[in-house]
């Protein structure tokens, strides 16, 4: 097993929402949630797919924070993992109904500050062991 650090990039007046699902339509899902839980709120969400070509689905209202939480899951690289990047709104705006989405299985972290993801890596694949907040 070897165990990698991945430093996240997190726009100036941005928070950074980090957690693990277990469905593919979790991107969708979550673009739902964010949409119906603040007016005016901007996002993007990423979701790494965790079989077959392991695929980065991303939706958003916001072209800017879509493309940076793209980059943030793909260097993550760990399957059923998504995140969001907003603006326009706090993550106490939205995580409680982030935790109500039935393929929500866990938040790692809802932060401004700068984020480091610990990943473990195996034969297998990856997956987050924990983050870095602040």
């Amino acid at each position: 097993m070897e165990i990698k650090t991945v430093a996240l990039e997190i726009p100036e007046g941005a928070n950074i929402i980090i957690g693990q699902t277990h469905f593919i339509k979790t991107a969708e899902d979550l673009y739902e949630v964010m949409v119906n839980a603040v007016p005016g709120i901007k996002f993007g969400v990423a979701f790494c797919e965790a079989s077959g070509p392991c695929l980065v689905r991303a939706e958003g209202n916001d072209s800017a924070l879509k493309e940076i939480a793209i980059r943030n899951a793909a260097n993550i690289a760990a399957g059923h993992t998504f995140v969001i990047l907003i603006k326009e709104a706090f993550p106490v705006n939205v995580l409680n109904s982030i935790k109500t989405c039935p393929e929500v299985c866990s938040v790692f972290c809802a932060t401004a500050n700068p984020v480091q993801v610990i990943v473990a890596e195996t034969e297998q694949g990856r997956g987050i062991m924990g983050v870095i907040d602040g």
